[in-house]
């Protein structure tokens, strides 16, 4: 994709970036990217990649936003309480590039509306708050083998990992965290959420989005990184593949 004059000045101080230049940005302006969740962390990646080019931009969530949102969720305004988050979200980011293509999905993506959804774009990020999404977006990920960057936040303490189904060494989403229907999850809504944290994964997940779309730098595939931010302590712990994984182990491979 070759870029326009006003395209080579808005995305200036990415192409002065050696490891970036005209080439990656060019990648980036390309890139499809649905983003699965537009609250806490759907913000500031939504805000972000943006701001950063990437050619298709697809939102989505069913929920509206709340009062209580807006302590957090800075992609979303006073006068968008009530609107859905995909639509008011897709909004803020028109406003600050009008240039590039966001459609926003107003509903709870699931089904065969999800597969259609993750096969149409070259990656996910998942920015959603429960674990059934999660997994059935892992699942969907593995099925159409798009690169997932997951993130999560609760409290102080954030996490975030990239599973490239693409490379044959990448773990999947429920090598780490397998499947435990029924099992009860924390959300904001009872433990609370420090309002800057979900903007620290949340940009760390767009960082991550970027890297794989301009084809840069080392991602987090197979790597677990956790984020204190209490104490201000990070990890990085390294996850294995798990063969037996029913999603993504060596059967669920073949019977796919």
């Amino acid at each position: 994709m070759e870029l326009n004059d006003t395209q080579l000045l808005r995305y200036s101080r990415h192409i002065l970036l050696p490891e970036v230049g005209v080439d990656g940005q060019a990648r980036i302006a390309a890139a499809r990217v649905l983003v699965v969740g537009a609250g806490g962390l759907g913000c500031p990646v939504a805000l972000y990649l943006g701001a950063a080019g990437i050619g298709r931009l697809v939102l989505a969530d069913g929920d509206t936003v709340d009062l209580t949102n807006l302590q957090r969720q800075i992609g979303h305004a006073t006068a968008s309480i009530g609107v859905n988050k995909a639509e008011s979200l897709a909004a803020s980011v028109r406003a600050i590039n009008p240039d590039i293509d966001v459609h926003a999905i107003a509903d709870k993506l699931a089904g065969e509306a999800l597969h259609e959804a993750v096969a149409a774009v070259d990656l996910v990020v998942d920015a959603c708050d429960n674990f059934a999404t999660r997994h059935a977006v892992n699942r969907a990920c593995v099925v159409h083998r798009k690169p997932l960057v997951s993130g999560a936040a609760i409290g102080f303490s954030g996490q975030l990992a990239v599973y490239d189904p693409r490379r044959a060494d990448s773990p999947c989403y429920h090598c780490l965290f397998p499947d435990a229907s029924g099992e009860p999850e924390m959300r904001c809504a009872e433990a609370g959420v420090f309002a800057p944290l979900v903007g620290v994964i949340g940009a760390m997940q767009a960082m991550e989005a970027l890297k794989l779309a301009a084809g840069v730098g080392e991602t987090l595939t197979g790597r677990l990184l956790l984020w204190d931010g209490l104490h201000a302590e990070a990890r990085v712990m390294k996850v294995p593949r798990d063969l037996a994984c029913p999603v993504c182990g060596r059967a669920a491979v073949q019977a796919g």
